[in-house]
């Protein structure tokens, strides 16, 4: 849930509501003005948030985020990036969501999230993943200035959705609806991001 108080990247814009106007206080209407980073929540990254003249989150293709996905544990200390080795299922799913527990509160602001590994992304790309989210802030450690495993993201062309909360869904696969907004030349977007039993 979106709610004024979610934290956000330090410095980030944080979520506020303005309203114009309240049934309550006479007007026929009620009527509010939303102000918040785009990357706020259950996100998709933009590709021109990590890569310079890149596209913007509009551009990316809706089969990302619509479709067969897997919920897959990755068993990681704090403030580690996942490898190929962490990941406890195989890889079945073109749309690959990462439980790494690292980030358990997505009210409560903590550093120390885990990261995915280079390594990892190159292996999710050979075999056929396209999308992939994490039930963290970033694909990438709080303190990474070089963004390693974006870079590597995006040198594969794949999507990434950040913030998912995963702590009460079950390892397995799934149907994924996970559409952004289409934001012309924003580097994000927040996301509804359900997941629905898949039945093949």
């Amino acid at each position: 849930m979106l709610a004024p108080g979610i934290p956000v990247w330090p410095g980030d814009t944080p979520l506020s509501r303005e309203v114009l106007c309240e049934i309550s206080k006479g007007a026929s209407v009620t009527l509010s003005t939303l102000r918040t980073t785009v990357h706020l929540g259950s996100h998709v990254d933009g590709a021109n948030h990590y890569a310079a003249g890149a596209p913007g989150v509009e551009q990316r293709p809706l089969f990302h985020f619509v479709g067969h996905a897997q919920v897959i544990d990755a068993s990681v200390s704090a403030g580690t990036r996942v490898g190929v080795k962490d990941l406890r299922q195989e890889v079945r799913a073109p749309r690959v969501l990462l439980r790494t527990a690292t980030f358990p509160d997505e009210m409560s602001w903590r550093e120390d999230f885990a990261g995915l590994s280079v390594e990892l992304v190159e292996y999710l790309a050979s075999k056929g993943v396209h999308t992939v989210g994490v039930d963290t802030p970033s694909v990438d450690l709080f303190t990474s200035k070089d963004l390693p495993a974006h870079k590597a993201i995006y040198r594969h062309d794949i999507s990434i959705i950040e913030g998912l909360v995963l702590r009460d869904v079950k390892a397995g696969e799934y149907e994924l609806i996970a559409l952004p907004l289409k934001l012309q030349g924003f580097d994000g977007s927040p996301v509804r991001a359900v997941l629905r039993e898949w039945r093949g």
